[in-house]
């Protein structure tokens, strides 16, 4: 048995098909590890169209969008372990040690470069300070979803969602759909967390109202969920006394954010960013340990699964031509206006090839411009007719014509020019 590859990425989601592909296509000897069944990641249950307009031009659903990776993956005879866990990655002189578990035991594999695209997580209702009892029928919009699509389970009859993240929205929409009552979508911040086509084809159309500034602050019920407590909330998202009110009702989805998935990255000493909760990367997708290469919503939470796929590619690219050499690093900083800015740095001795930039604001601007100076001279501006923390942005910048340096300061930030 060949313990040896070039790269092996760790997840079997849209990161890490289109990672594998990318690397088995410019030559490497490529090993994929998921800890599933199936491959396919989290569009497994994803029915909904709307997947692969940037990259097909046509709306799909997300069993179909993974199909077509898929498919090409088995293509190219890239090798696959299901079901397989990573227990634990030792960093070598020459490479990875790779140690899993599966049905057959025990093994070990080596690389030389390593492409994590491990996804992200669901926060839960003890994160989200929610206090009560812990009766059934709190799920994660995540479980509802794959009750609902996997298992064909109806997973509440009259519910109330928390948070308007692009999953709520969508569950709002589908347990409509299945006969399901939902009172209505509450939101503690004063503008919606997910996309704006989501808020009308999802609530508006259903006529599912949208509570802005408004949270879950108690759980009721023993062995089942019988109400929630809703209360309002102040400019710092703290409930205001004497606001709450009982809302009766068998089911609570949250869908309260999305956490990138490093513990893998963590242990091997992997940088990371509390802004994104990702490792800190350059524009290569080589974190801060030379090797170890993120992507997809293992190294941000994206918007659109299009941008993870090529998040894949550009890691998987990287990690196949990888070979050990000394970088020379300069930062990219967040300044006014930029809330998370990906990749946080980029390598002077790599290609001076332009580098895809991918932003989020601060808040919610209209008629602005996103300006990137370097040692305080403007290099590089765009208009925005409006720019919303929810929606991320993606740029491609020529950094190679802006004279920088080792000891450079480049700064992306935003002004409103109110016109």
């Amino acid at each position: 048995m060949n313990n040896y590859y070039d790269v092996i990425v760790i997840g079997g989601g849209p990161a890490g098909l289109a990672a594998a592909i990318q690397a088995k296509k410019d030559g490497a000897e490529v090993l994929l590890i998921e800890r599933e069944s199936r491959l396919g990641g989290i569009l497994k249950q994803c029915i909904h169209d709307g997947f692969g307009l940037v990259r097909f031009e046509e709306k799909l659903s997300g069993p179909e969008y993974a199909e077509r990776f898929i498919d090409e993956f088995n293509s190219l005879s890239i090798k696959s372990l299901t079901l397989t866990f990573v227990t634990k990655i030792e960093k070598k002189a020459d490479g990875f040690d790779v140690h899993i578990v599966n049905r057959k035991g025990t093994a070990e594999y080596r690389c030389n470069a390593l492409v994590l695209a491990t996804g992200c997580r669901e926060r839960t209702a003890k994160q989200v300070f929610i206090h009560g009892t812990r009766p059934s029928g709190v799920f994660t919009a995540g479980t509802a979803q794959h009750f609902t699509n996997l298992l064909g389970e109806l997973p509440a009859k009259k519910c109330v969602i928390l948070g308007s993240g692009d999953i709520g929205l969508i569950m709002a929409r589908r347990l409509t759909l299945e006969g399901c009552r939902v009172l209505g979508v509450y939101e503690a911040k004063p503008t919606p967390s997910g996309l704006t086509r989501n808020i009308h084809q999802c609530l508006n159309d259903y006529e599912i109202p949208l509570y802005l500034s408004h949270t879950v602050t108690r759980v009721f019920g023993d062995e089942r969920l019988e109400a929630v407590e809703i209360s309002q909330v102040d400019e710092q998202m703290r409930p205001v006394e004497g606001t709450q009110k009982r809302v009766e009702c068998d089911a609570l989805i949250l869908s309260v954010g999305l956490i990138p998935e490093n513990e893998l990255a963590e242990n091997l000493g992997v940088s990371i960013d509390p802004r994104t909760k990702g490792p800190i990367c350059d524009e290569k997708l080589m974190t801060s340990v030379d090797g170890v290469f993120s992507c997809g919503n293992a190294l941000h939470v994206n918007d659109l699964v299009d941008y993870v796929s090529e998040s894949g590619e550009t890691a998987g690219a990287a990690a196949a031509a990888y070979k050990k050499t000394q970088r020379n690093t300069v930062g990219l900083e967040r300044g006014e206006g930029i809330m998370s800015l990906v990749p946080q740095m980029i390598d002077l001795s790599g290609s001076a090839e332009p580098v895809t930039v991918y932003f989020r604001s601060a808040a919610v601007l209209n008629n602005c411009l996103l300006k990137i100076t370097v040692d305080g001279v403007e290099k590089f501006r765009k208009k925005y007719a409006f720019l919303r923390p929810p929606e991320m942005e993606r740029l491609v910048v020529d950094f190679s014509s802006f004279g920088i340096n080792k000891k450079s300061k480049i700064i992306f930030e935003t002004e409103v020019t109110g016109q």
